[in-house]
């Protein structure tokens, strides 16, 4: 969370039960599933690891940052979303919006939800804003997990910059149409929901455009459904809604605090330490994974996925898209000159491969010059993916390679195979997709 156009942070008041009964406009969504919490936690120990291994941040113009947009580019890439990332120049250094789709939802009708994915250059940024960032994360995974059909597109994003001024965020609003903005039918934002020391605020809707007060009240109701009492905080133009907000597109969030101090009141109400602050690690070297309350991760990532079904909406058909995708998201490591594979089996689909086989591989390594790589049909021919190369001294493979696979029967275990051809460089494979 940015520092500037720094608002105080107003406790606000305890929603009565009465505001929380007024109903939604949506007809009733299915359910949105319950975000695992070691998936989230995952998440962010590959951030602390991207921040340990590139000068100890994940700061805008440093290479923690990029290493973070490709990993979650990688994941969203193989769990079949739509991503594109948005360049930007500030302060003599280039910045990176990613922005992720999902196939299907009326296009005329966007729900859209963010959090910015850069930290301070004093550290890791692990709350603020790994927190929020693996959260949308892992909801936009179990959202291709339940291969949802919603009735209204979904688009989420991750922006940069925010910590010097909200510029990744500000520069993608700016970049749209009249028509475009017209589209955005709400903006949520998650930017630091991990709070150790946790309050559970929302966004208030006074003060913002028309239509923000029935995000307030679907995230409200979230946390009433579990038992938890929030509080309405204006965040006024500190983190990435704001640019959302000017643009009179509705906006909402949720928030578990950053310098600001918990009350004796709040502490009886949420538990923790009164007279402290609710992260007393912000924009420090020392907001890493240990300075995460888990329970309020996994409640705040619940309250995403909630909002965005709710939000959206649920069809009750199929992913518009018809062909099938299989993935395999276990780890494998990949030890100095070693070959090692991972399997998908792939089933029900009628016929051969197509000529245009889709394979995203998202492999993370330290020096992808060692790494070779082919896809190993079930019957044994094996496709070169990628040779390695002394001279690629990129770190990770992330990529999409199309194959003409038509020779092949599609049914029956297919096979990523990966050489390290040279010593001193290691690293695994993250998940890979065929997507027919």
């Amino acid at each position: 969370m940015s520092r500037r156009s720094l608002l105080p942070i107003a406790a606000g008041v305890a929603l009565t039960g009465a505001l929380l009964l007024v109903p939604m406009a949506n007809a009733a969504p299915a359910a949105a599933p319950d975000i695992s919490l070691a998936n989230v936690q995952a998440h962010l120990n590959q951030f602390q690891t991207i921040a340990t291994n590139n000068g100890g941040n994940r700061a805008h113009g440093r290479p923690g940052y990029l290493a973070s947009v490709n990993y979650v580019k990688g994941k969203l890439d193989a769990a079949g979303w739509t991503t594109s990332v948005k360049q930007f120049t500030y302060s003599g250094a280039t910045g990176y919006n990613l922005i992720a789709d999902w196939p299907g939802g009326d296009p005329n009708a966007i729900i859209m939800a963010g959090a910015h994915l850069d930290s301070v250059t004093a550290g890791a940024g692990i709350n603020d804003n790994a927190t929020g960032s693996a959260g949308l994360l892992e909801v936009a995974l179990q959202i291709s997990a339940a291969d949802l059909a919603p009735d209204k597109h979904i688009r989420f994003g991750w922006w940069g910059a925010e910590e010097v001024g909200l510029v990744g965020s500000t520069n993608y609003v700016n970049s749209l149409s009249t028509a475009e903005k017209a589209q955005i039918d709400a903006y949520l934002n998650f930017d630091m929901i991990g709070s150790p020391n946790p309050a559970y605020f929302v966004y208030s809707a006074s003060g913002q455009p028309a239509g923000s007060l029935a995000l307030q009240q679907t995230l409200t109701g979230y946390f009433s459904s579990i038992g938890v009492q929030t509080e309405l905080t204006s965040v006024g133009g500190r983190s990435d809604h704001a640019a959302f907000a000017r643009a009179g597109i509705p906006v909402g969030g949720t928030f578990t605090g950053a310098e600001g101090i918990k009350t004796a009141a709040q502490a009886q109400k949420w538990g923790g330490t009164s007279g402290q602050a609710y992260d007393p690690c912000y924009h420090r070297s020392c907001d890493r994974t240990n300075n995460v309350n888990a329970t309020a991760l996994d409640r705040n990532s619940d309250a995403i996925a909630h909002s965005v079904w709710t939000l959206a909406g649920e069809g009750g058909g199929t992913n518009p898209d018809p062909d099938p995708r299989f993935e395999n998201g276990t780890d494998v490591a990949i030890p100095d000159l070693t070959t090692v594979e991972s399997p998908i089996t792939v089933s029900g689909v009628s016929g051969n491969a197509p000529s245009d086989l889709k394979v995203d591989v998202s492999i993370l390594h330290t020096f992808r010059g060692d790494v070779q790589i082919d896809l190993v049909a079930p019957d044994g021919t094996a496709f070169r993916l990628k040779n390695s190369s002394s001279s690629d001294s990129a770190d990770d493979v992330i990529a999409t390679y199309t194959v003409n696979a038509s020779g092949e029967t599609a049914n029956g275990t297919w096979k990523l195979r990966v050489r390290d051809v040279a010593r001193a460089d290691t690293g695994r494979i993250d998940s890979w997709a065929l997507q027919f």
